[in-house]
């Protein structure tokens, strides 16, 4: 049987061994492993690639997230609202913090419905958690309008959506700061997990350098507060600075490939694919996620061809009981857990890997 892997890590490294290879022979012979050169010269080159003043390399997304909350102040008594539909280290973020986490539906781009966010807002409420799932970012422009309104803080959990965009000015750059994860899955992988935040502010790039590495001003030794262990590891730092040499260029090969599933995908009933042609709006496809009303049938379907898909979430987090989450009634959130289904989306596909998850998606629909 064929097999087409969702992503396959070892392949990217063969296509550009020899630098990743260098990267890592520089970080051994110099003995250069926690805090050094290559984390400072990734942290500049991303900060220059989203379009802020300064990026911080941490642990993970999850640490990027909480991060971001405690430089923004907030904290117990505190509400911040999240969507209803992203993966639980949005939530859990909002929580370790001691605040209070409000969810909020999702619309048909899997994004917070900002139809939604006002009616959730109380006297409590401090922050939104603007979510850009799968490469496309949820509708900045009017979420800071509100924040601004009311009186927030904005933080861009970005984890999915490096390189995407509104009318030029790309994720990560719109509020308080940028969240990123380099997981090995995301469409910038490490090899180990790893994460960063993003920011204009200057007290908020100081506060996460010094409590990454327990609340210690590394150049004056003071300790400035309790802090964590989350810094990213100099050595993911070097791989991830190669990596993102030629994400621009991976966008495009993303891009190409979400178009040959348009074409061979589009019109088939009761399958609808991620293409919401917003002016402005630009999608880089970290995930081609698709929603499928025949559900685990389809899904299973392509996994019994050799076909690797991801069903995330097909239980929403809210709906997991040891969270302790209140399940107000999320229709939008519901019907497409149901749905959803990514389908095979990386820079290691050849068309004819392609070809072959679209004749069995066909196939499985009775379109030959």
């Amino acid at each position: 049987m064929r097999k087409v892997r969702f992503v396959e890590p070892a392949k990217v490294y063969r296509m550009i061994k020899d630098e990743l290879d260098a990267a890592y022979f520089d970080c051994m012979a110099r003995g250069e492993l926690i805090d050094r050169g290559h984390l400072r010269s990734f942290e500049e080159n991303l900060a220059r690639f989203v379009g802020t003043k300064y990026a911080v390399g941490l642990n993970s997304g999850y640490d990027a997230l909480h991060m971001s909350l405690r430089a923004a102040g907030i904290g117990p008594g505190d509400e911040v609202v999240v969507p209803a539909h992203t993966f639980v280290a949005t939530c859990s973020a909002v929580v370790n913090v001691g605040a209070t986490p409000v969810l909020v539906d999702v619309g048909k781009d899997f994004n917070i419905d900002v139809d939604r966010v006002e009616e959730s807002l109380t006297p409590r409420t401090r922050a939104i958690i603007a979510v850009h799932l799968s490469g496309y970012m949820a509708d900045m422009p009017r979420i800071l309008r509100i924040a601004e309104k009311h009186g927030l803080k904005v933080v861009e959990d970005a984890c999915q959506s490096l390189g995407s965009s509104i009318d030029g000015k790309m994720a990560g750059s719109f509020g308080l700061t940028g969240c990123w994860s380099f997981y090995p899955f995301k469409i910038l992988g490490g090899y180990g997990d790893g994460g960063a935040v993003t920011t204009d502010d200057p007290e908020v790039a100081l506060f996460a350098r010094r409590m990454r590495y327990n609340g210690e001003d590394r150049d004056t030794g003071e300790y400035h507060g309790h802090g964590f262990t989350c810094l990213l590891d100099n050595l993911q730092a070097a791989f991830l600075d190669v990596k993102l040499r030629h994400l621009p260029a991976w966008i495009v090969r993303r891009k190409a490939v979400a178009e040959m599933y348009r074409r061979g995908l589009s019109g088939i009933p009761g399958l609808m694919l991620p293409h919401y042609d917003r002016p402005g709006f630009d999608h880089v496809y970290q995930n081609y996620t698709v929603r499928s009303t025949r559900g685990n049938e389809f899904s299973e379907y392509l996994k019994a061809n050799g076909i690797e898909v991801l069903t995330q979430f097909r239980k929403p987090y809210y709906r997991h009981e040891a969270l302790g989450l209140p399940d107000r009634g999320f229709p939008e959130t519901e019907a497409l857990s149901r749905e959803v289904c990514s389908l095979p989306m990386n820079v290691e596909l050849d068309d004819e890997e392609i070809e072959y998850v679209i004749r069995m998606v066909r196939s499985f629909y009775g379109l030959a």
